[in-house]
């Protein structure tokens, strides 16, 4: 059963197709998936105080940031489709924020365990706070767990996916607490005719492997 439990997709790897029921109708993953990048992101419990403060925050970004850089979000908990649309309506009654994006219901935790949500340790029946951010290739380009106790941060996920977006368009890299704007790393030289050509290229350099360039 641990095996089940702990095994989970990594970064590189193609993101495992599912098909689901969702808040918004049935879904396939890698339909879902095609063309756009999908922010995918679970959650321990419907109806629990960190988990609605975290969805809230997606749902505030969905339009504005997310629909804005080609990415599509979509959650998961293991609770039932019935209980997904009460609370989404509890919350839109109360706070006036609608989640509109599609909430796997995963009764089952089929889902959970073929992605890696699970996590003995903190729970055995619940997911953990994952975030798998999928490129339009259907590659999984990010991972990060939170525990059930620790609620995301928000501009790191936006931060990240910048990050990732900049770096396939520009074949470039990221340095510390890099933000957009900042200056991108490039790629080291690999020959001796490109160490002559970065070394007289009037890059900001702390050396010939660590050049840096405005976009």
């Amino acid at each position: 059963m641990n095996n089940e439990l702990t095994g989970m997709p990594r970064i590189g790897d193609k993101a495992p197709d599912f098909n689901a029921v969702t808040t918004t109708g049935k879904l396939n993953f890698s339909d879902y998936n095609q063309g756009s990048w999908v922010v995918f992101f679970s959650h321990p419990a419907d109806f629990t105080p960190v988990c609605t403060t975290e969805m809230s925050g997606f749902a505030k970004e969905q339009d504005s940031f997310f629909a804005t850089r080609n990415a599509k979000l979509l959650g998961l908990s293991i609770d039932s489709i019935h209980s997904h649309i009460a609370w989404v309506e509890n919350v839109r009654k109360n706070t006036g924020v609608l989640f509109k994006f599609p909430i796997v219901a995963d009764i089952d935790m089929s889902v959970s365990k073929l992605w890696g949500m699970l996590q003995p340790g903190e729970s055995e029946t619940a997911a953990v706070r994952a975030v798998f951010i999928v490129d339009p290739m259907g590659v999984i380009r990010l991972i990060m767990y939170y525990p059930m106790n620790v609620g995301r941060s928000m501009d790191e996920i936006k931060r990240c996916l910048i990050a990732l977006q900049t770096s396939a368009e520009n074949s470039c890299s990221m340095p510390l607490n890099w933000q957009p704007g900042d200056n991108v790393i490039l790629p080291a030289p690999k020959t001796l005719e490109a160490l002559d050509e970065r070394v007289n290229s009037g890059l900001e350099m702390m050396d010939f492997y660590l050049a840096t360039k405005s976009l």
